[in-house]
């Protein structure tokens, strides 16, 4: 685990450091708060501090104030050390948003409890947002496929319509089905249905950007949402989505199946409802099974959006 120390006493500094570095620590130093500000703020910052009391620029309980004030996680628990031992020191450093204190000169037993004190806390807050983090993906995404289930993939269509719509860059959506879904669980079982949609998800995540969401709509039916893309690039990404399913077979328990989706998709044309939108994009894939699945059918803008002829 990272420590970071920041105190301006070179022999302080110096015993802080070797004391926790024989505990097992990680120790980085700092001798003034606006260094070990940038530190607690950057990337990978440690999780625990040991702040003097009285520093150059930031003193430790400012530093406090701006570390809770900036509300980031993990947690980084704070320890301030000082040599005021007044109650109302005690308390006005507490209040700041320090974790504990230890008074100089310190006691090397007692900054040792303490200080494994603050890693238990820091355990157990990451075990917390963990666990938190588990349930909200739980209550987000597909649990079979990892898509994004039907109620999150339509909030982000809205959000990414409002951003669209502000910026007045392109958006697109493609409504993707599984061809003759039910033929493959009836011809190799509902394992190998599940296998094929796991596989079929992971070939379109790996043929689109990181930037690009998907999301299962219903059943074996999913739905792409494709921010900054125009119509010209749209039939280029149906054509690739198609491909990547259809060129290659699917390799499951019983043997090798052929495995094709059918594609509508349309772009935004200034619509303020979605559900518009995503019914046009569906109303383009029933055209294309209807024309024998395998297939890319793009909608056609709305007359009253296309402007003069």
């Amino acid at each position: 685990m990272k420590v970071l120390i920041a105190e301006d006493n070179a022999v302080s500094r110096l015993t802080l450091r070797s004391s926790l570095r024989k505990w097992g620590y990680e120790v980085i130093e700092t001798t003034n708060g606006e260094e070990a500000w940038a530190l607690l703020s950057g990337p990978d910052a440690p999780h625990l501090a040991i702040l003097d009391w009285m520093m150059p620029g930031l003193d430790g309980v400012q530093l406090c104030r701006r570390v809770r004030a900036d509300g980031r996680e993990p947690y980084v628990y704070l320890i301030l050390l000082t040599s005021r031992d007044d109650r109302d020191d005690v308390v006005a450093g507490l209040d700041a948003g320090a974790d504990d204190y230890i008074v100089k000169p310190w006691n090397a037993q007692e900054l040792r409890v303490r200080v494994r004190a603050g890693e238990r806390i820091c355990q157990l807050q990451a075990e917390l947002v963990a666990a938190r983090e588990s349930l909200r993906h739980q209550a987000t995404h597909d649990h079979l496929t990892g898509a994004w289930n039907r109620a999150a993939i339509l909030e982000l269509v809205e959000r990414e319509r409002r951003l669209a719509l502000r910026s007045g860059s392109p958006l697109s959506i493609a409504m993707i089905d599984f061809d003759y879904f039910k033929r493959i669980n009836d011809q190799h079982g509902h394992l190998a249905g599940d296998l094929v949609l796991r596989q079929g998800i992971a070939r379109i995540l790996g043929s689109v950007r990181s930037t690009d969401m998907l999301g299962r709509y219903g059943g074996e039916e999913f739905l792409l949402v494709l921010p900054g893309c125009d119509t010209q690039a749209l039939a280029q990404v149906g054509e690739t989505l198609r491909a990547a399913l259809a060129n290659a077979p699917f390799h499951l328990a019983d043997g090798a199946a052929s495995v094709t989706i059918s594609i509508g998709a349309a772009t935004f044309a200034g619509e303020t409802d979605c559900n518009l939108v995503v019914d046009r994009a569906d109303r383009a894939l029933y055209e294309a099974k209807h024309l024998g699945r395998n297939g890319v059918i793009l909608a056609p803008i709305p007359a009253e959006s296309a402007g003069p002829g």
